[in-house]
């Protein structure tokens, strides 16, 4: 699969344009055909009773700068098991750009007389640790003081915690953005109920994603309600709006595809092989061909197509990351 070729570098606003006024290639499995729009097209793709999951998970200011300067922590997960002065963590450089060695046992002092103990590498990688804070309460009241979004070396300028939440996020809990749902705005989410699309919602909480690692997803806390998973099991299609709502609705669906409500923590690692029970469409970003995020890919739109839509979008020149253009694959 070709590299692709441009990186957003900020948001769209920035660009000139409106969060929904983005590039959308739409891939549809049925025959096989690519077609290129825009985000603000999604009413006329989509059909009445088709349900759209959302993600409901808002952006932690996850990033604190190190009181020396010399690193910054991204604060990720919670730890199963253990209170809130525990998370997992990963150290970069300074502007985000670059993965920093973890030590167990390094102490690492942060603004607000807070200090961070690295206590054990996290699981069988070596990127992550389980970290403590200490002189803090909690975790995501200290966020809130002294955080600031989780950014990479492709975003050279800080954008305000705004520019990463989705405009229909609500429970605090994700490191990174669940950056699918990000070209939405209220306005067209208004066009959809108008055209009886449906949109129901789930929580699962994002972690870091290290692009350069292309690692398969960690374990991640999720909730499917109850009344999502009814709507789910009635709905004519199903989209799903990101990778996160894929992995949560597969992890609570049966091999008859029916889906369960539920909440706890997923290690769900979705491949074609296994391919896809609830799901039946998927609104996603761009990524790294090398991205884990591409086996996930391949089981929705299978990988001919999924090999001609990224050829289509090097050609194109579409913008990949949480800020770039979108993807469309429909049944």
């Amino acid at each position: 699969m070709s590299a692709l070729a441009a990186e957003a570098r900020e948001p769209a606003e920035r660009r000139g344009l409106a969060r929904d006024g983005v590039r959308l290639l739409v891939a549809h499995s049925a025959d096989r055909t690519i077609e290129h729009r825009h985000f603000f097209d999604l009413p006329d793709l989509l059909e009445p009773g088709d349900l759209l999951v959302v993600n409901v998970s808002s952006t932690l200011p996850a990033a604190v700068v190190a009181r020396r300067g010399d690193l910054r922590v991204h604060f990720s997960t919670r730890v199963p098991g253990l209170d809130d002065r525990w998370r997992v963590v990963e150290l970069r450089s300074p502007d985000g750009s670059t993965p920093l060695k973890a030590r167990t046992g390094q102490r690492i002092a942060l603004p607000g007389g807070a200090e961070l103990e690295l206590a054990a590498p996290y699981l069988a990688g070596g990127r992550l640790v389980v970290a403590r804070l200490h002189g803090a309460v909690a975790i995501e009241p200290y966020l809130e003081r002294h955080g600031e979004p989780i950014r990479y070396g492709y975003v050279a300028e800080a954008f305000p915690l705004e520019a990463y939440q989705n405009v229909y996020a609500r429970i605090p809990g994700s490191s990174e953005m669940p950056s699918a749902g990000r070209p939405f705005t209220a306005e067209l989410m208004g066009r959809l109920v108008a055209k009886d699309v449906e949109i129901a919602p789930l929580t699962l909480h994002a972690g870091v994603s290290s692009p350069e690692r292309h690692e398969p997803p960690f374990p991640e806390e999720f909730e499917v309600p109850e009344t999502t998973a009814l709507r789910v099991n009635a709905a004519r299609r199903v989209i799903a709006v990101g990778t996160t709502v894929v992995r949560a609705l597969e992890t609570q669906a049966r091999p008859n595809g029916k889906v369960l409500g539920g909440a706890g923590w997923t290690k769900l690692v979705i491949t074609p092989e296994r391919g896809l029970r609830a799901v039946d469409g998927l609104i996603t970003g761009w990524h790294e061909p090398e991205s884990s995020h591409l086996v996930l890919l391949q089981a929705a739109a299978g990988g001919s197509l999924l090999e001609r839509s990224y050829e289509a979008a090097v050609t194109r020149g579409y913008l990949w990351h949480e800020f770039g253009d979108s993807y469309l694959v429909l049944p």
